[in-house]
């Protein structure tokens, strides 16, 4: 294992913004977001000089946070009620980075709640008795995958879900989110990451998808959510992500990805911005931090590229330092940036990214690196699928031994 030395703060200071005398409503949010963060780095600086092996991941009052929104969620969570799958997933996900493992009846509970969520037609909706749609049916595959037994596995229809998802699938190979929905570059993630690990992938099923994925690449090198939109680190993972599971990665323009997904990392707070002139947030940790093992992947299989040998090609210990002085909320959980208010999706995206940067994985190397005490060291997480690598197999290996179901 590999431990960091801090930057100091007078290092950090010096990555300030500059305005260059022309202040726009997007370069005075940047300066408060830097102002925030340099504040947090300084105040950790003076109280922790002499300590070694900080900061520390709050991990047992996120726990908690975690495992009170398995029981109870409040008011504020309405708005999410055709969300349901993804606050379980992102709990769940959570859970899994940090160890914890959930009770049998707790794990029976679940399954039976997502079983309720699937539609007859196939696929799975943000709730029960909602219509499909191929968001939740992601989240909730996931989540059956993360508890990962017998029981969370049998609840998958694959048969009405392969027919349900021949509905979505668009003739220039794009998907729609629902029957009627709209069509952008998630669909197509969601549809390739449930039919990969669930041994439904078939050529048919998408059939000219690389050609619609290779439209949405811009100018910028990243991702827009369809063909012609801005680059998007969200989108933008999706549509890299995707082309992996159709091994269909080389025929973008990985060079150009590489420049962009590398400048959407931040001189000064460490962590991620999602688009050109945005500000930083926790959730782009794994968002545009995850693309990077997909891109070494990708590099070290053409043989022409001198790459690290045991770190991926963005820095590790600058995310590392936003997310554990900057994004951690004192009552547990993680939040956006500094000021912002701690939820699942964030806790969930955050522990990701953090994932992401301490394991070092490729097919000729194993590395870890964690900043601040090693309790910090998460369990590692799927790259592509964005659940343990230890899920992802068991549910490959489960779902592999059966037939690949066919249109």
């Amino acid at each position: 294992m590999t431990s960091f030395k801090r930057r100091e703060f007078l290092q950090i200071s010096q990555e300030k913004f500059q305005e260059e005398g022309e202040a726009t409503n997007s370069s005075v949010e940047q300066i408060n977001v830097e102002t925030s963060c340099l504040r947090l780095f300084e105040i950790f600086e003076a109280n922790n000089e002499e300590i070694e092996n900080i900061p520390v991941l709050n991990r047992h009052r996120t726990k908690h946070f975690l495992a009170q929104g398995l029981k109870h969620l409040s008011e504020g969570y309405d708005c999410l009620d055709a969300s349901r799958p993804w606050i379980v997933y992102w709990i769940l996900h959570s859970l899994e980075l940090l160890g914890e493992e959930l009770p049998t009846e707790q794990k029976h509970d679940i399954i039976q709640f997502l079983a309720r969520c699937q539609s007859p037609e196939g696929g799975f909706g943000g709730g029960p008795d909602q219509i499909p749609h191929l968001a939740p049916t992601y989240a909730a595959v996931n989540s059956l995958a993360i508890i990962g037994t017998e029981e969370a596995f049998k609840v998958v229809n694959r048969q009405t879900l392969v027919k349900w998802m021949d509905r979505l699938r668009c003739p220039d190979g794009s998907f729609t989110m629902h029957e009627g929905g709209e069509i952008d570059i998630r669909g197509v993630y969601c549809a390739l990451s449930v039919a990969s690990l669930l041994n439904i992938y078939t050529s048919e099923l998408f059939h000219r998808t690389d050609e619609w994925l290779l439209r949405c690449q811009t100018y910028e090198g990243g991702f827009g959510g369809t063909p012609g939109m801005e680059a998007h680190g969200g989108y933008t993972f999706c549509g890299f992500a995707a082309l992996m599971l159709m091994g269909k990665e080389k025929l973008c323009d990985v060079d150009n990805l590489l420049l962009w997904a590398a400048n959407k990392q931040m001189k000064l707070e460490g962590g991620f911005q999602g688009r050109t002139n945005k500000l930083v947030d926790g959730c782009y940790s794994f968002w545009q931090g995850g693309i990077f093992p997909l891109i070494h992947v990708t590099l070290e299989k053409s043989q022409s590229y001198l790459l690290p040998e045991y770190e991926w090609l963005f820095s590790s210990q600058g995310l590392q330092e936003y997310l554990l002085i900057c994004c951690q909320d004192t009552r547990g959980g993680l939040i956006d940036k500094p000021g912002k208010h701690r939820d699942f999706y964030h806790t969930c995206y955050t522990l990701s990214g953090l994932s992401i940067c301490q394991h070092f994985r490729t097919r000729e190397a194993q590395k870890t690196h964690v900043f601040g005490h090693h309790s910090n060291e998460l369990i590692e997480t799927h790259p592509v699928y964005n659940i343990s690598i230890d899920a992802a197999n068991r549910a490959t290996s489960y779902f592999n031994s059966l037939p690949v179901v066919k249109l």
